[in-house]
């Protein structure tokens, strides 16, 4: 009994790490629960996890929702699951250090526009700042999902 409980909550690991990320929504340091975006890329593109495709799409709704862009965050999501789905030219599952790099591309890109749309000075830096916390907590975040989820 004790062993199909353990491994409920490995399987059900990257689900918790989504909503607690979040959940865990601080206007400095998680703005909007931006942080639910590395579980959302890690568990779609690098290592993807059955049935996490459907919660990531409402997940980035409901990161769309607490930052009051319309459809934003969903659509790069979608649009960046295309792309992926070209796996002649991607295969994100067998990049090393999980993708940081993809990760930062398809971050900064989709911060780097976003600041567009209203540019000035604070809104750059403000951006810069979003960027290089959420491309440092990625590396912590995914370690800890693949020694859970995946140390079976």
């Amino acid at each position: 009994m004790e062993n199909k409980f353990i491994t409920f909550l490995r399987n059900a690991f990257p689900f918790i790490v989504l909503i607690v990320l979040w959940r865990l929504s601080i206007p400095f340091w998680n703005p909007a629960g931006i942080l639910a975006i590395i579980p959302i890329f890690y568990c779609s593109f690098v290592r993807p996890v059955p049935w996490f495709s459907p919660i990531a799409v409402l997940f980035c709704f409901l990161i769309d929702y607490r930052f009051d862009t319309l459809f934003y965050w969903t659509i790069m999501y979608c649009l960046f699951y295309a792309i992926n789905g070209f796996q002649s030219f991607f295969d994100l599952t067998r990049v090393d250090r999980n993708a940081l790099n993809e990760f930062m591309i398809f971050f900064g890109l989709s911060t780097l526009i976003l600041s567009l749309f209203h540019l000035n000075l604070a809104n750059l830096m403000r951006a810069v700042w979003l960027f290089a916390w959420v491309s440092t907590l990625y590396i912590p975040i995914t370690a800890l999902i693949k020694k859970v989820y995946d140390d079976r």
